[in-house]
Parts: structure tokens; sequence; C-alpha cells
């Protein structure tokens, strides 16, 4: 099915070191959401240590996941990640459906809404005259055509992309501290609390609503499974990558947020929409808010990089096992890269950018995402059972607290879905009608023809 060398016909490429694994961890997680999100949580608990503490359990949610994920990626390094513990664990209907979910809704309306983003930002910054769903086509076509080039190509760009969004993090929160080492204070919290909407909810309600935008800014780590065949030494590197990456990002939004509400005070955190130009405005005047806005282009940018490298792995492996376009399990004989998966998400995403419903399709993402995300974590009941990897494979310790830990991750994802259900029941009403059309597809690909499963199975 594939080897560890350069691969021939047929076979995925292992080109994605342990350093590179690790920068799509935390490409998959970071994206424009940290320079925005922490107003939302302002919005919702009013006190430093309740943001904070919301950002930091969120951390922690995050962490026990990617301890989940890492085991997961050493019982079974395949690729697709999340769609092949759901075929093993449960059924390849469960499966289809999270492959079939990803390509409607979960990736590729969130794809074309950060390409949008993406070329509003670039075009403020360089005035160039494009309009913005032309850069972003523009931007969604190139990246697509460096990861045909080969996986290296691919993740090395991102690898790059990633670096220079921990670059732009950094320099928000050294902002930040430089504002406050000079003797700077902000305003007092009375001076703009009136300008920002306050929460009616009781304490613990008002905490629970702030942790739906922390969890789904910590989301994002598992896209790293999705390319697993094309990982080097997989059962050792990928499980590294997963804890390192989310551990690295946990420090980051940490502080990012600890100079937000340093330099903004909370009252005044929750006042403004973008509050990493806020803070960056006060430390250096109006390059501040140019120079962030250069870091989120470049976070956005990244972002849609890592995207584009690895989601169209799960088509890949759908096709391969026989439920989706035999065409999409197609590989390049000489790259080694499953190129017309990799058309078809840029297809699928540059459509939705033209149709400009990506802002409605983004409405269902949350409770379709967080619904695999736990049932997924669930896999690891059914895949521990399985006879364990052969010796010398590197398999890492198991998940630390198991199985309350990950009951509790899991418990923290559907509190997500609940969430989102109660407030916004309308988009997730669409998103669970679009989930439940995939069953009538899923059982007219088995008609068509005799489902393969990975590896002649």
């Amino acid at each position: 099915m594939t080897n560890s060398g350069k691969g021939g016909a047929g076979d995925l490429v292992r080109g994605v070191g342990p350093f590179d694994a690790t920068m799509l961890v935390m490409g998959g997680i970071v994206g424009a959401g940290i320079f925005i999100n922490p107003y939302v949580v302002a919005r919702e608990v009013h006190t430093p240590a309740l943001i904070l503490g919301a950002w930091a359990v969120g951390g922690l949610i995050a962490l026990a996941g990617a301890f989940v994920y890492a085991e997961l990626a050493a019982l079974l390094p395949a690729a697709g990640g999340q769609y092949a513990y759901l075929r093993e664990a449960y059924h390849p209907l469960v499966a289809f459906l999270y492959g079939w979910v990803l390509l409607l809704v979960i990736q590729t309306g969130g794809m074309a809404a950060v390409a949008v983003t993406f070329a509003a930002y670039a075009l403020e910054l360089t005035g160039l005259p494009l309009s913005p769903p032309t850069l972003a086509i523009a931007a969604l076509v190139g990246l697509a055509a460096i990861n045909c080039v080969g996986v290296r190509a691919g993740s090395s760009v991102q690898s790059g992309l990633m670096v220079l969004k921990i670059l732009a993090l950094l320099v928000l929160i050294g902002g930040g501290a430089w504002f406050l080492l000079r003797g700077a204070v902000p305003p007092p919290d009375a001076s703009v609390s009136a300008s920002a909407p306050a929460s009616h909810r009781g304490p613990l309600m008002a905490f629970g609503a702030a942790m739906v935008p922390v969890l789904f800014a910590y989301g994002g780590w598992q896209t790293a499974n999705f390319v697993a065949e094309e990982v080097r030494e997989p059962r050792r590197n990928l499980p590294r990558a997963l804890v390192a990456g989310v551990i690295g990002v946990v420090l980051l939004y940490l502080g990012v947020n600890a100079v937000c509400v340093a330099v903004l005070g909370p009252a005044g955190l929750a006042a403004t929409t973008t509050p990493a130009s806020a803070v960056m405005e006060r430390a250096f005047g109006a390059s501040g808010g140019r120079w962030i806005a250069a870091g989120i282009a470049l976070s956005t940018l990244g972002f849609l990089s890592q995207s584009v490298l690895t989601a169209p792995r799960v088509y890949f492996a759908m096709a391969r096992d026989g439920v989706f376009f035999r065409s999409v399990g197609w590989l390049d004989p000489r790259r080694g890269v499953p190129t017309v998966a990799i058309l078809l998400q840029a297809a699928t995403a540059v459509v939705i950018a033209l149709s400009g419903r990506y802002d409605q399709i983004l409405g269902y993402v949350v409770a379709m995402d967080f619904l695999f995300f736990g049932l997924t974590a669930t896999c690891l009941f059914a895949l521990r059972r399985r006879p364990a990897p052969e010796a010398g494979s590197g398999v890492l310790a198991r998940v630390p607290g198991h199985p309350v830990t990950t009951l509790l991750f899991v418990a923290a994802c559907w509190l997500v879905v609940g969430s989102t259900l109660v407030r916004y029941p309308e988009n997730s009403g669409i998103g669970m009608g679009i989930l439940a059309a995939g069953v009538p597809v899923y059982f007219l690909w088995r008609r068509s023809g005799p489902a393969r499963r990975a590896g002649g199975r």
C-alpha cells in the first residue's frame, strides 16, 4: 500500500519529517481567529482571571485531544486520519459521512472564507488592482498547484508560512509587552464599558459560552493525521508532532490573550472587534496596525496552505475504498500525490468563494466539526482492542488518564455541538440535513460497484 521510500506508481511519498509535521499541527490550529476571538470571550466573562482561565481550560482540553489523536495516529497511521479511524472502529458509512461533510461543509466552506479574508487584508496592504474574489481564487489555485508538485514542496511552503505566523504572534505579544514596559496603562474599564455588550447569563453559563469560541480557536490539529501515510516514521513522529504542536499553540494563545487583557483591559477588550490591531496601534501607532494586518494576511494564507495539503488525503482514501469517484484515488506516478483530490477540493472552494455563500456555510461548520471531533475520539476504545503494533514501531505512551480524559474531551466536543444547536438552530439544522443527505449517497456508491477496503481488504 505504501512504503517508506520514494514510492512508485500508486504509492504515497513519505516526504513529511518531524519539523514539518509539527508545523502542520500548528498550522491547522492557527488561523485568523486568534487575532479576533479574544474580544468574543471577553464579552462573555469580564475579569482577567476568567478570560485567561477560559483560554487555559481550552488549552488543557486541546492537549487532552492531542494525546487522544496521537495514540490514534500511532495505532493506525493511515491516510485520511479521522476517516480511517471511523471506518475501522465503526462502519464505512460513518467514515463516508465524515468525508462527505468535510468536502461539502467543513473544509471547503472554511477555505473559501479564509481565502477571501486573506485577499481583503492583502489588497488593503498592497493596493493591487484586483477584486477580493479574484485574489482569493488565485491563492487557492496557486497553493493547489504547489501541492500538486509533491508533498515535500507543499509541506515546505506550509512550514515556512507557519514560521512566519509564529513570528507574527510573537511580534503581537512583544508589542503588548513593550507598551506595558514603557509605563503606559490601559484606560479604566469604566471609560469603555458602556460600548461593550454585557452578558446576562449566570457565571457558569457565561463561562460555558466563552468556551465555544475558545475550543473552536484551538481546533484543527487533527488534520495533520490526514497525511499519516506521508510522514516519515509516523508512529513516532506524528504523535510527538501533535503534542508538541498543541503545546506550542497553547503558549502562543495564552501570551496573546495576556497582552490583550493587560493593554486594553477586560472591558476595552470586549468593546473592540479588532483586539490585535488595537494592541499594536497602542504600541506602535498606525504602523503597528499595518504590521498586524500583514500578520493576519500571512496567517490566513498559511492556514489555507495547510488545508490544501492535508484534507485531499481524506477524499483520496474514500476513493481508494471504492466509495467515491475512482479518479479521485489516482496518484501522480512521478510525484506520488493525489492530484485529482487536490484539484477537486480547490475547485469546490473556488465555487463557494465565487458564490459568496461561504459565510452561511461557516454557520454549519461548528456543529459538524465538533460532532465528528468527539466521535473520532471514541474510536480509541475500539482501536485499543486491536492487536498492538509491531515491536519497535515507536508507539508513544498511552493517553494519560484514559478513559477519564478521553471521555472528558468527548464531552467537551459534544457540549459545543449542543450549544451550537441551541444558539444557532437553523444553521445547525441545515448542517445536519447535509449530513443526513450523505446516507443515500453512500448506498448509491455501494450499489454502483463493490467497495474496496484500504489495502485490498
